[in-house]
């Protein structure tokens, strides 16, 4: 006999409340955590329909069965599941499509027998995590979470105290900060520092209360109790996707933070996340969705034992292994924009075409593709990159050679532009210098002019 869900779900809430409970009780965590935690770990069964319901308004039906999905081997099982079957003990997997896509059906490559192979898709997989493990949500919040709160505090009361207090009063203080929330759990870091100063200033200390306050909390770095992954063919269907959660749902999005472009995060990471509220105004209840890339993903799955055993022994954290898995990662980016090269070959010729058909001043069929979104280079840096675009058009160091009929200089710019903002809305920037697709092609050629000019403007500005 199938076990009832809400049964199941409704005795992990009790489980969950009980460990908050007893962790409050010995003095892990203070009634402020302890609150926060109580409200995401109750009704479990109503905020995983919440979770469902904000996909369901993003993406609308599945396109695939809903598929068990196993987090120990980042694979699903391959046993359907029914939909009312779904619960928060488990995770799934289901293939939507995102219809707002801006690539959609304009890559594909044309085989023997004009056999059409779709070299990028609008399907989207989407990876619904299983309400996380109240434990080590626990252990992240008294953990790693609060040595982030113990080191914004002592790095705010340095910045504001020094010039006031001297070296050695500064130092001192800092001492009986680290000795005072070592000994207990705190999260009111304004009024346990006022408590450890002597200060007459009241200006000094009004300017620190302010900046101490603003120090986000250990428990509200606890986002991924619910979380999504979703696993899109390129980067700009992914931004379409976190625009999309702003024009449905402004009221419920809390932050974003998108880092494809990132070249600064020494593991070579690249994705982009959003926090929404899954609650109401007054009960926040924050889900992440984690947006990632589909060829990216695979070798961020081989990096899990890697950091499986940093998080294990992390006080004997080996230099060794986090270079092996960021040089995994630094593969995923060459991969991908391998694959972003090999699309800009397969628009190459179809993109010259359709420039060529709107001389009449008929809208081309590519006008808009792909479209501009907002998180992007700034415009600065785009016009530059056309403007040595143009030259390099000009001198012939570029050109179509190819065509049914003479082009001018302006079509030829045209199809150019049009190649190279692609590339920048779809390529990930490289960490390193010399890095190229290696192919004398003109689509690899102006796909590493492209990247070689960001990666001067990123070097130029870190």
């Amino acid at each position: 006999m199938q076990p009832d869900v809400n049964l199941l779900t409704a005795d992990r809430d009790r489980h969950n409340l009980e460990y908050i409970a007893k962790v409050r009780a010995s003095g892990r965590i203070n009634d402020e955590a302890a609150d926060y935690l109580t409200r995401l770990y109750s009704n479990g069964m109503d905020c995983y329909r919440d979770v469902f319901h904000t996909l369901g308004k993003c993406f609308g039906a599945p396109k695939t069965a809903v598929m068990e999905y196993n987090p120990e081997t980042d694979l699903p099982v391959e046993k359907p599941i029914k939909i009312a079957d779904i619960n928060p003990l488990s995770a799934y997997l289901v293939n939507h499509r995102l219809d707002v896509d801006p690539m959609r059906n304009q890559f594909f490559t044309s085989g023997a027998a004009h056999k059409i192979d779709l070299s990028v898709s609008s399907i989207v997989t989407v990876i619904v995590g299983a309400q996380k493990n109240v434990e080590r949500a626990i252990d992240k919040v008294c953990g790693k979470y609060y040595r982030f709160f113990i080191e914004d505090v002592i790095s705010v009361v340095e910045k504001t105290v020094s010039d006031k207090f001297g070296k050695k009063q500064t130092a001192e203080t800092i001492t009986k900060i680290r000795k005072c929330f070592s000994e207990k759990y705190i999260t009111d870091a304004s009024a346990a520092v006022l408590s450890l100063i002597d200060c007459s200033d009241k200006e000094l200390v009004a300017t620190l209360v302010r900046n101490l306050d603003k120090i986000k909390k250990p428990h509200k770095h606890l986002n991924d109790v619910w979380r999504v992954k979703c696993l899109f063919d390129l980067i700009p269907q992914a931004r379409t996707f976190i625009e999309r959660l702003h024009e449905i749902m402004p009221e419920r999005v809390l932050t974003v933070r998108d880092k494809f472009y990132d070249i600064g995060n020494p593991r070579n990471y690249r994705d982009s996340k959003v926090i929404v509220n899954i609650g109401t105004p007054d009960n926040v209840i924050p889900m992440e969705i984690i947006c990632q890339v589909r060829t990216f993903f695979e070798f961020e799955r081989k990096t899990h034992d890697y950091y499986a055993t940093l998080r294990e022994h992390p006080d004997t954290a080996d230099a060794i292994i986090e270079q092996e898995a960021a040089d995994l990662m630094k593969d995923g980016i060459d991969k991908y924009n391998l694959m972003i090269c090999q699309c800009l070959d397969d628009l190459f010729e179809r993109v010259g075409w359709n420039i060529l058909y709107s001389r009449g001043g008929d809208v081309s069929l590519f006008e808009g593709f792909p479209r501009e979104c907002k998180m992007y280079y700034p415009t600065h840096i785009v016009d530059t990159i056309m403007n040595k675009l143009d030259a390099a058009v000009q001198n012939e160091i570029f050109r179509v050679v190819h065509s049914s009929s003479k082009l001018d200089m302006t079509q030829q710019i045209a199809i150019f532009r049009f190649m190279a903002r692609f590339v920048l809305v779809a390529a990930m920037p490289y960490t390193r210098l010399g890095k190229f697709v290696k192919d004398d092609g003109p689509a690899a050629r102006l796909f590493n002019f492209v990247m070689a000019e960001v990666y001067r403007y990123y070097h130029k500005n870190m």
